[in-house]
């Protein structure tokens, strides 16, 4: 989240691995804090007292919290890694929320103060301390996090005042402690894991501005594969959240440095050509694996710290300004008026919560609205989109087969009866009485096929006896002409 100048700048113009899953740790269902846990207190110098945790009847001796070895020491060092700065209460959900309390956690982090992998850097108002790494843990964090292509946030380093020698920078913004508590709150709620969120992703747009995600998630195992957040406190005007959504419909739209130069030639001459390129040849798919759903990345929008009335403001605004890009279209089709399918394929998934909804009813519970729709759903079903492309293939098979039969009946209605015996004519001599190359030869065009069978096969009989009449011989004659021959043999013998 909060870098400085001196941190090497990741941006999604260059491929990167994804973030892989530590298979070593499962996040577990989350249970409720028992009331009355005091969490992230502040290190008292007189050791830590039974009051501070009304789970535990005794004190606790240094050789009874050195427990932040094998996992658990991975585990906070990976949270703190990603998330630089973050409260016990925080690492609790991000690393074991099936535990009731983050005493476990905070006991871990003393023996990693004590090892100087993590040192505390402030108190908040609400006595919870906060926890970032020490040039050493940072080192180790590297070690964990980047071999599985993990970016690791800045190290935070102690700067004093020269005069004052008050230490420098250790205020704690509100904005990256609402990124932090989002993630645990999917986290607990089982959607990604802790190596499946990175944060202030950037994503560079064709005039060379860098639009950074707040937060990235990768959850394939609760459906979703991969989503944007913003996180808001207010502190941006309406209309810059619609800007903000621009930019990302247009990332989304951009081709890859190596696209087919046919392609994106056709894209300069017509930008709206990029429609027709399927999103496996776009920019967006070189960084982030196929969302299972139509349209670009799925962007949600998380409010913290505002008022419900300034929160519907801002959504209304999303809706109205922001249309173009996540509103879905009208399918072209032949069969219109059969078809109430929209498609969605080149519209982003808007999807709106606060942050005080996910901690009140879980990040899996039905707290999300997604833009154009009325009422709240689980992630999973507003990111849905069941009157897309499935119910368009639905629709146009049906009215398909509603016009395939349709066209029947009336080819049908329209078939010749036979004159003679009133039978309806077969297709082949339907066909004959129409086709112009068989038309001059098909005969009474008034009569079936077996009829004109008939009226064929008497004249075929009447040819032939006709022919066989012409081939036999003559009849002889009655005349005289055999007595004179043999008369004139007679004579000469």
């Amino acid at each position: 989240m909060a870098s400085t100048a001196d941190e090497p700048e990741q941006t999604l113009d260059q491929p990167g691995m994804a973030p892989s899953v530590d298979p070593s740790i499962a996040p577990s269902a989350p249970r409720t804090q028992r009331p009355g846990v005091l969490a992230g207190q502040a290190r008292r110098t007189g050791g830590r007292r039974s009051v501070d945790n009304p789970h535990v009847d005794v004190a606790r001796s240094p050789e009874h919290r050195r427990t932040a070895t094998g996992p658990r020491r991975r585990e906070l060092l990976q949270a703190l890694g990603i998330f630089q700065r973050a409260t016990p209460d925080q690492l609790w959900k991000l690393t074991r929320p099936g535990n009731k309390h983050d005493k476990l956690v905070r006991d871990n982090l003393l023996d990693l103060e004590d090892h100087h992998m993590v040192r505390p850097e402030l108190v908040r108002d609400d006595q919870r301390q906060v926890w970032v790494l020490t040039k050493r843990g940072h080192g180790e964090a590297k070690q964990l996090l980047e071999p599985k292509g993990i970016r690791v946030s800045a190290l935070r380093e102690k700067k004093y005042h020269p005069v004052t020698g008050k230490l420098l920078g250790a205020g704690y913004d509100d904005h990256a402690a609402a990124v932090t508590s989002t993630a645990a709150e999917l986290h607990v709620a089982g959607i990604g894991h802790r190596l499946g969120f990175q944060t202030e992703i950037a994503h560079r747009l064709g005039n060379g501005y860098v639009q950074r995600a707040d937060l990235v998630v990768r959850a394939p195992e609760a459906g979703v594969p991969v989503m944007l957040l913003e996180i808001d406190r207010r502190s941006e005007d309406a209309h810059d959240l619609v800007v903000k959504l621009q930019r990302y419909w247009e990332w989304g739209r951009l081709l890859p440095k190596d696209a087919a130069k046919r392609t994106v030639d056709l894209v300069r001459s017509r930008p709206d050509a990029i429609e027709h390129v399927d999103h496996d040849k776009r920019l967006w798919r070189r960084f982030y694996p196929p969302t299972g759903r139509e349209g670009l990345v799925p962007l949600a929008f998380v409010f913290a710290d505002t008022t419900e009335e300034k929160v519907d403001n801002a959504v209304a605004v999303l809706e109205e300004d922001g249309r173009r890009y996540w509103a879905p279209r009208r399918y072209d089709s032949l069969y219109e008026k059969a078809i109430t399918a929209l498609d969605y394929r080149q519209a982003v998934p808007v999807v709106v919560t606060t942050l005080e909804q996910l901690q009140e009813h879980g990040a899996g519970a039905a707290v999300w609205r997604r833009l154009g729709r009325t009422g709240e759903q689980t992630l999973t079903a507003a990111l849905d989109n069941p009157d897309g492309h499935y119910l368009y293939r639905a629709q146009e098979a049906r009215a398909d087969a509603e016009d395939k039969r349709r066209r029947a009946a009336e080819r049908e209605a329209q078939r010749p009866v036979c004159t003679r015996c009133g039978r309806k004519f077969s297709d082949e001599r339907w066909e004959e009485i129409t086709v112009h190359r068989t038309a001059v030869r098909a005969g009474d065009k008034s009569v079936c096929g077996p009829c004109r069978a008939e009226d064929v096969a008497r004249q075929e009989a009447a040819a032939e006896a006709a022919r066989l009449a012409a081939a036999a011989p003559p009849e002889p004659e009655d005349d005289q002409e055999p007595n004179r021959v043999r008369g004139w043999l007679r004579r000469r013998t």
